[in-house]
């Protein structure tokens, strides 16, 4: 079983390892322009020379060079994934500590809000919306935190509502403590491991759906790059060129199964040591 974690986690290891170089080293490379144009070689398969440079990933329909476009849209993919878990997270644990803790009305709009969200597809939810307000990269952010904080309050209201029953808990309110103590102080650090790990999983969905709408055209839009839409170029050129939808392709597979193999490696690393007990903070 150690064995399989190990391998796991190696694995998992590699493909975030070559997805960190794509973002952080390729846009260091002077050679490599993600908008410029060369319409004479368009269309280079990889590992051919375009003049005096190697093209290593190839280029384009309109002779831009795949690699550095690649690096590009894995930084906005990235940007938007992290800022719409981030923003998810807040409102996901704000609303689940305040349903968890209060119970009541509270709970009972929270939850019943999160469930009418739940009965509405995600992705369904996305294009509409998308294809009304528009997809600049903060709209799409919005967006998408707004369809990704039930996640984040479930898991939260349940825990909220098992930690507001311990001693130290119920100590600290008999000694006066307010509401916003309680969960500022016991209930949001003993949640927030937990929340990592929701969010790491959340993390490879929300790249996922962005590359979905960009690939419907209702996410990232030209001249900017996006995983999703270079697939939905691609295609035109598939049965000759495949390499233009694979190599975005590969590139989310790559990040977002890194991404689940590295939690579920440390998860069940940590189910089998035993779930650490919550305890009170000072």
């Amino acid at each position: 079983m150690r064995v399989r974690r190990s391998a796991s986690l190696y694995f998992a290891l590699a493909m975030l390892f070559g997805v960190a170089v794509l973002v952080a080293v390729v846009p260091l490379l002077p050679v490599y322009d993600p908008y410029k144009q060369d319409l004479g070689a368009s269309l280079t398969p990889p590992f051919e020379m375009i003049g005096d440079r190697l093209s290593l990933f190839g280029t384009d329909q309109l002779g831009r060079d795949i690699l550095s476009r690649l690096a590009l849209a894995g930084q906005v993919s990235l940007f938007i994934g992290l800022a719409t878990v981030v923003l998810s997270l807040f409102i996901g644990v704000a609303l689940g500590l305040i349903a968890g803790f209060f119970r009541g009305w509270p709970d009972t709009l929270i939850m019943g809000l999160a469930d009418l969200q739940l009965s509405i597809p995600r992705v369904l939810i996305l294009i509409a919306v998308a294809a009304i307000v528009g997809s600049t990269i903060p709209v799409l952010v919005l967006l998408l935190a707004l369809t990704s904080w039930v996640a984040y309050g479930r898991v939260a209201r349940a825990m909220a509502m098992s930690l507001r029953e311990r001693e130290f808990v119920l100590s600290a309110v008999t000694q006066g403590a307010s509401a916003t103590w309680n969960i500022r102080k016991h209930l949001l650090p003993n949640v927030m491991p937990q929340m990592l790990i929701v969010g790491s999983f959340e993390l490879g969905q929300v790249i996922v759906l962005e590359a979905s709408l960009s690939y419907l055209g209702l996410g990232i839009q030209p001249p900017l790059p996006s995983w999703g839409l270079m697939i939905s170029e691609g295609q035109s050129y598939v049965e000759f060129d495949p390499w233009l939808s694979l190599l975005p392709g590969i590139c989310i597979f790559m990040l977002v199964a890194g991404v689940q193999f590295l939690t579920q490696a440390f998860t069940s690393e940590t189910d089998a040591e035993g779930e650490p007990a919550p305890r009170p903070t000072t």
